[in-house]
């Protein structure tokens, strides 16, 4: 009975559900995984980086991180070409309320616009939900650092620490043991989010050209500083890692 309603996203199944988003929330639990961890100074986010062909020419931006204003960046797991939808209707949002009131917008009323927005996708007939799934950071005067999460479905939520992508599940429980109630600093959180990558990536050895690492912190001026790792940067984060865990195992 239920593949009656597969086709449709406005109809609901007898058992109260919409297949159609469902397929599209799984559809992101086979894309790349991506962390996001809230710490005492900043906010991480780190993302699995997915080779598809060594004759690809070198991506010129990140296609995992995006800024979306100056106090606000998201990380993509899923569709890109849905991503960049989301995106620039975030973008453009964010501008438009810095125009009109000369002020940065709240970093949760710009996550709030951008899942009504998909959310509107699920409602309309001719439509199918977007395929990817979000990890916005950002920070605002008013609740300091922020760190959301949101899905196909519009739905979203606020999180210390937490995974999207394949093997999401495993990469929270890692979380849920080793993230503590105080916050690390931006450094740990590097390091705790490397930690997640490598039990995510089945098993594959963590390298530069795998993962990219990006932190959020404010400098002197009380201005956000985005910043994606070098590669030099990233190796010494991945290296510190490896010669911790060499150092409990001889233990």
């Amino acid at each position: 009975m239920a593949r009656r309603y597969d086709s449709s996203t406005t109809t609901f199944s007898p058992e109260g559900r919409l297949h159609q988003v469902e397929y599209a929330i799984e559809a992101i639990n086979n894309a790349g995984t991506c962390v996001g961890i809230l710490a005492n100074d900043g906010i991480v986010m780190a993302s699995e980086r997915r080779i598809t062909s060594g004759l690809l020419a070198p991506a010129k931006t990140s296609e995992k991180t995006y800024k979306l204003c100056d106090h606000a960046a998201c990380n993509v797991a899923g569709l890109t070409a849905d991503a960049n939808i989301l995106i620039d209707q975030a973008r453009i949002y964010a501008a438009r309320n810095h125009y009109v009131y000369q002020d940065p917008i709240p970093v949760e009323q710009l996550v709030e616009h951008v899942c009504n927005y998909k959310q509107a996708y699920t409602q309309y007939g001719g439509l199918r939900p977007f395929g990817v799934a979000f990890l916005f950071a950002g920070y605002d005067t008013q609740h300091g650092f922020q760190l959301y999460q949101s899905d196909p479905s519009g739905n979203y939520s606020g999180w210390k620490a937490t995974v999207i992508g394949s093997n999401n599940q495993a990469g929270k429980s890692l979380l849920k043991t080793e993230y503590k109630e105080e916050a690390p600093s931006v450094q740990e959180a590097l390091m705790l989010a490397v930690k997640v990558l490598n039990k995510t990536m089945d098993g594959t050895a963590a390298s530069v050209e795998k993962m990219e690492l990006f932190r959020m912190t404010l400098d002197e001026d009380g201005n956000c500083q985005h910043h994606i790792l070098t590669a030099n940067e990233a190796k010494q984060v991945i290296d510190s890692v490896t010669a911790e865990a060499s150092s409990s195992g001889d233990s």
